[in-house]
């Protein structure tokens, strides 16, 4: 590896807080030394950003294209042009035999700002598909649109996170920031230094849990009968603030109807959670001066993930607990470009600057920047999990295109999505490894790292960062924006693309000016000069907004919505033949699908295979022992782990882990039913069944 003589300064490859580090060479190698002068993390680094350089000379690397054998079927080395040339000649081929629709594309929450808005470009430019999402949508879909019906803006933190110890009371609902973003915590812990109050809802008693003053273990997939009794006890004690319901709000009465019935004994009944402590949530919430709401995967990876969402953000609102100082509603975004990822056109109904693809106006103005007609541009495509299902089939795609995703461990009901991958007429994927999803295709193209190409990314404060290329790619590697740059040229459209990282973004702050997501006023010598900046930014002399809603809200009228959501079930609750709950998340060593981190040897050490928690009680009465090897059963399908037990998880509760391939896949057994209006799907509740591996 060739590295640069000095350190570089950039951010961390992994989740959305972006932790600041520098590269440091030695020996030829790039090493991670902190950046404690950068705001977010100050300094502070969890095991996987310690570890984020080892990846970079990892001899798994793909360093040269591999194309599948007509003949024998197996994947061998090629030259790029022959590569690029076959990618185009199928693309061609599928499209003229099916139309243009018939070519998908699939990306990923980790790709930079620059590569995303390519992304998007290349499916509607390019290949001129309807068909392109991305596994963000699999992330926060659901808080994105819960934030446009309520604020009429989706970011996903309000605020900057140095206003988290401001708030004398937070509640955070399903998220494990103590695991899963460990340097964040320095925020909360000096919350509670100040004499503030973590309120924790989450069916596990997590290590964020366990700092919590007050921790609601609450039945999975009741998050909206949670919210809901909150706020029916906070009418009650006289805790809302009817001032500002008055002045910054809409819709509250038609509410008020729907919660009246939530009363405390019910909501017990519904949530398992005790009364006493309702009361005492609803308490510290109503009387705190300053308070946040943050919601996670937790209620957002659910069927009905839009509404419980907007029922705490109901509750938000009412306690006149944002647009002010050290209050509001944000969510913990999970995926490392999972904010700006979304913002710049992978999403099937989305154009750059967060326009929308059937709204005239915008396609007119996005048109007039990549100089085509407006005509041309498609109209929405199929959702991620939606585009997944149908690949191989008379209507759905029949040639696919992944970068920067996993399918095969990440897309709920997995073994489904594999044998619809296998159905595929031709399938690509970019990737660094030969990833599970990778493994199945006909051409798979060997990209550059996080260090090895400069770009920009939106962490979940929406701050607008640059990451430095430290070394260039190892020879034979391309970045993705120079292998879309080549396709486009193969398919006649080059004259339309680039693949300059700083030309891209010049070109992405024109297609986004006037957009709900501004970034024109965004450049990089003035993200390196401010450690960042929050957009919205619209133009060269704009300080950026750290702090949205303070005068306004993003709607019309500039005023929040309540929305008189009820409660609903689960999509699928326990019965005699599946008595229990499944729900899935991260550990703290591990991340997404484990294409990376399964390949850092510190991280494998430390969570080195799949497993499943189990309480005690629950163990014991299917005669499981710790550490014997279960297998885990949903209507999808079953999966083979290891039995962890722990009194901190609910007796009617297990939990998996969703980093790891082959058997241990949590994904074979999550239920794909989908969210309305997100369609999210619901990978965090789901009827189980256990039992001993000899009699599965």
């Amino acid at each position: 590896m060739t590295t640069t003589e000095t350190e570089t300064a950039t951010h961390c490859p992994y989740c959305a807080l972006q932790c600041g580090m520098n590269l440091v060479p030695r020996n030829g190698l790039l090493t991670v030394a902190p950046r404690p002068d950068f705001p977010t993390n100050k300094g502070g680094l969890c095991q996987k950003g310690w570890t984020a350089a080892d990846l970079l000379a990892h001899p798994e690397r793909l360093r040269t294209p591999l194309v599948r054998d007509r003949k024998c079927g197996d994947l061998r080395p090629a030259t790029w042009d022959e590569a690029l040339d076959r990618i185009a000649d199928e693309f061609t081929r599928v499209q003229e035999r099916y139309g243009r629709d018939a070519v998908g594309v699939f990306g990923g929450g980790g790709l930079t700002n620059e590569k995303a808005y390519l992304l998007g470009k290349f499916a509607r430019v390019g290949l001129r598909t309807a068909n392109i999402d991305y596994n963000g949508r699999f992330c926060m879909a659901s808080a994105a649109a819960a934030g446009i019906k309520a604020f009429g803006l989706d970011r996903g933190l309000p605020f900057p996170l140095e206003d988290i110890p401001g708030a004398e009371a937070i509640l955070l609902v399903g998220g494990n920031p103590g695991e899963t973003m460990p340097p964040v915590m320095q925020y909360f812990d000096e919350q509670r230094r100040r004499g503030g109050s973590l309120i924790v809802a989450d069916p596990r008693k997590t290590p964020t849990a366990q700092a919590a003053a007050l921790h609601l273990q609450l039945t999975p997939g009741t998050d909206a009968a949670l919210a809901h009794g909150l706020l029916h006890i906070a009418l009650r004690d006289g805790l809302v603030d009817h001032d500002f319901i008055a002045a910054r709000t809409t819709g509250f009465e038609t509410l008020r109807r729907v919660v009246a019935s939530y009363w405390p004994d019910r909501v017990e009944r519904m949530t398992g959670v005790p009364v006493a402590q309702l009361q005492e949530a609803a308490r510290r919430l109503g009387e705190a001066r300053t308070a946040m709401i943050l919601s996670a995967r937790g209620p957002e990876q659910q069927s009905r993930g839009v509404d419980n969402t907007l029922a705490f953000i109901n509750l938000a609102l009412a306690l006149g607990k944002a647009g002010r100082p050290h209050c509001g509603w944000g969510t913990i975004t999970g995926q490392g470009n999972g904010q700006g990822g979304r913002e710049h056109g992978q999403k099937a109904d989305q154009l750059p600057g967060y326009r929308k693809i059937d709204n005239p106006e915008h396609r007119a103005h996005v048109a007039a920047v990549w100089g085509v007609p407006e005509a041309e541009i498609p109209g929405p495509g199929r959702s991620a999990y939606e585009l997944l299902d149908a690949m191989g089939t008379d209507d759905g795609v029949r040639a696919l295109l992944v970068m920067g995703s996993n399918v095969v461990v990440s897309a709920p009901r997995a073994g489904h999505v594999e044998e619809r991958l296998r159905a595929l007429d031709f399938l690509v994927v970019a990737d660094l490894f030969v990833s599970e999803t990778a493994a199945l295709a006909d051409v798979v193209l060997p990209s550059a790292q996080w260090a090895e190409e400069e770009g920009t990314m939106t962490n979940l404060e929406g701050r607008v960062l640059l990451r430095r290329r430290a070394a260039p790619p190892p020879e034979g590697v391309r970045t993705d924006a120079e292998i879309l740059n080549a396709l486009a040229g193969r398919l006649g459209r080059g004259h339309l693309f680039t693949d300059d990282p700083r030309a891209i973004f010049d070109e992405l702050r024109r297609a986004s000016a006037g957009g709900a997501a501004d970034y024109s006023g965004i450049t990089y010598e003035r993200i390196a000069r401010e450690d960042g900046v929050f957009w919205p930014c619209p133009g060269d002399g704009h300080p950026g907004t750290p702090r949205l809603f303070l005068e306004r809200f993003a709607t019309e009228d500039g005023r929040a919505r309540f929305h008189a959501v009820a409660y609903r079930p689960a999509h699928e609750e326990p019965d005699d033949e599946f008595p229990l709950y499944l729900t899935t998340g991260r550990v703290m060593a591990q991340y997404q699908s484990g294409t990376q981190t399964r390949r850092v040897a510190a991280l494998r050490d430390a969570a080195p295979r799949g497993f499943v928690e189990i309480h005690p009680t629950t163990a014991q009465a299917f005669g499981i022992a710790d550490g014997e090897t279960v297998c885990v059963a949903t209507r999808r399908g079953d999966a083979t782990v290891s039995a962890r037990l722990t009194p901190t998880i609910r007796p009617d509760t297990l939990f998996m882990p969703f980093h790891w391939a082959g058997r241990a896949r949590a994904n074979l057994l999550t239920n794909p039913a989908l969210d309305p209006a997100s369609r999210m799907p619901e990978f965090k509740v789901c009827a189980a069944r256990l039992g001993r591996r000899s009699e599965s």
